[in-house]
């Protein structure tokens, strides 16, 4: 199955000059949203993750189904003002523009093995910022795991040291 063939390209979104990868079209197709999850949940089994986190909101609609199927928690990593507890907290860049992601202080325990799952590494603000939680917490990040990697951003770079796989490449 070739994943590639569910993913629409809108030229000029979120603005002038971006080429948006969209991937509703994945999703609505149960095949090969399951073939793209199981992808992933093979990745998250051959480094051990003991934990997925997911980077609000499609970090949540692949790791989700990942954790789930491999019958271990989830943490979800959320953008200011959206966890009820305690956070910790991390700002950091996007492509096009800047962010700040949140999670709860006792997310993850000391020496736990996490996978963070998003659907993209682009410029790799967002992971980035998501492993500094991790590791700050005590956690190990065993990997990263993406849908797609957009490669002339080279998130790829910022992750240097870690075990990073992607179901697709551009």
């Amino acid at each position: 199955m070739n994943l590639k063939d569910y993913i629409a390209d809108i030229q000029d979104f979120p603005k002038e000059g971006i080429l948006f990868r969209d991937i509703t079209p994945l999703m609505q197709n149960g095949e090969a949203f399951k073939e793209a999850t199981s992808q992933i949940q093979a990745f998250a089994k051959e480094v051990g993750a003991e934990l997925i986190a997911g980077p609000e909101s499609r970090g949540f609609i692949f790791g989700c189904p990942v954790a789930v199927n491999l019958g271990i928690g989830f943490v979800p990593v959320r953008k200011p003002n959206k966890l009820p507890r305690e956070t910790i907290s991390y700002k950091y860049d996007l492509e096009y523009g800047s962010n700040e992601l949140h999670m709860h202080k006792d997310a993850v325990k000391r020496g736990q093995k996490v996978l963070i799952v998003d659907d993209l590494l682009a410029t790799g603000g967002t992971v980035q910022a998501t492993i500094k939680m991790v590791e700050d917490l005590g956690g190990e990040v065993v990997g990263c795991a993406f849908l797609i990697e957009l490669e002339a951003l080279k998130g790829r770079e910022l992750l240097n040291g870690y075990n990073v796989f992607t179901v697709m490449q551009y």
